[in-house]
């Protein structure tokens, strides 16, 4: 294996890592997770896409790389009453139904009719409240977000897979620096898997279950995918989605949330840079699952130091974090004409956070949509 593989392995594993694991335990705190549930969660992902990228690199012969779903953990972060055996329900029924996916064809079809406007639209309500409030704390930390705002454009002009994970270091150096708080004490146990029995509420699996699933295969999958062909290959789209849908239901009994094709981090991974010879550059995947294993295994440690950040800048991170994200499927959501005001609808009522019957706003905002969307085509004059 070449020293370029491993390079570009690890530097997509601490450009996915870093720019959004603040976001992954924000949502651990949301669903009310414990520090060993948390760190379960962490490791448990990590082995997962470690396992999944290995696997599905090896068997293919394509350089499959594997993200954990950040809108998902963005939506996650976005709901509440929910406890964490719920949220283990949840995220093993959305690893079920990606696996069913890569199985039934009917099924695939089926979530592929959904237009993408109304499913960028729901992924935009869904970040569009992180953002606002990493922004609205800016003025409580004066001039240390300037210096964070400063760091996120310029390395943004610079090189964009870096920005957030420049920004990161910057919030750890005004974080624990001179005149910022004491660095924490690692005495964490060394990372293990906890198992969590899931429990199965109807409403949490309709309001958090089938939003992460459609999340999963609309922001993340499908742009994977896409993302693959762009660099040449086939991708393997059903041993894909069975793989991470295993894997994600697996890994779900220990706290981790779904896991995915990747996009930004895997066109890391696929340029000419990394072997001159496309036939050998699924190698890069056992590369970058192995340094996933290293990532998992220092979880506990970087979920201490994170923790003891001040609140405001971590939350400032997480919303600077997700502007592109927010960028793209912003631009995804008014691409076309005919779907702008159902994707203006769904957008709207999913980031209010309105919750009926237990269920959460994702769902009421993507059924909305579609509602929008149907009466329109059923409304629409015929031409003579």
């Amino acid at each position: 294996m070449r020293l370029s593989m491993i390079s570009a392995a690890l530097v997509a594993a601490l450009v996915g890592y870093g720019s959004t694991i603040a976001l992954v335990l924000a949502a651990a705190q949301a669903v009310g997770a414990t520090q060993a549930q948390t760190a379960s969660w962490l490791l448990a992902v990590c082995l997962a896409k470690a396992v999944g990228s290995a696997l599905l690199s090896w068997r293919t012969r394509v350089p499959v790389v594997l993200a954990w779903s950040t809108p998902g953990a963005a939506l996650i972060a976005a709901s509440s009453g929910i406890t964490m055996p719920e949220a283990v329900g949840a995220f093993v029924v959305a690893g079920a139904l990606i696996a069913l996916t890569g199985v039934l064809r009917p099924l695939g079809r089926l979530v592929a009719q959904i237009p993408d406007g109304i499913a960028a639209a729901m992924l935009a309500g869904v970040l569009l409240p992180f953002c606002l409030k990493g922004l609205a704390v800016s003025g409580q930390l004066g001039a240390s977000s300037l210096i964070l705002f400063a760091v996120f454009a310029v390395m943004r002009r610079a090189n964009p897979a870096f920005a957030v994970l420049a920004t990161l270091g910057a919030g750890l150096i005004l974080a624990f620096g001179p005149g910022g708080v004491a660095l924490p004490v690692f005495t964490m146990p060394h990372p293990a898997l906890t198992f969590m029995a899931p429990h199965f509420r109807s409403d949490v699996l309709i309001g958090l279950g089938v939003p992460l699933f459609l999340v999963t295969m609309a922001s993340q999958n499908l742009p994977g995918f896409a993302t693959l062909r762009a660099a040449g290959y086939a991708p393997p789209v059903a041993q894909a989605l069975q793989t991470t849908g295993a894997l994600s239901a697996l890994s779900g009994l220990f706290g981790a949330h779904t896991i995915s094709m990747a996009a930004i981090t895997a066109a890391i991974c696929l340029g000419d840079d990394v072997h001159p010879k496309r036939s050998e550059r699924w190698k890069v995947g056992l590369a970058y699952g192995g340094a996933w294993i290293v990532l998992g295994v220092a979880g506990p440690w970087v979920i201490a130091l994170l923790q003891a950040m001040p609140p405001n800048i971590l939350t400032l991170l997480i919303g600077l974090a997700l502007l592109g994200p927010l960028t793209a499927a912003l631009g995804s959501a008014y691409a076309t004409a005919q779907t702008r005001f159902p994707a203006t609808v769904t957008l709207t009522l999913t980031a209010s956070g309105l919750a009926i019957g237990g269920i959460g706003s994702a769902f009421w905002g993507l059924i909305a949509g579609l509602g929008l969307l149907g009466l329109d085509q059923v409304a629409k004059p015929k031409r003579p």
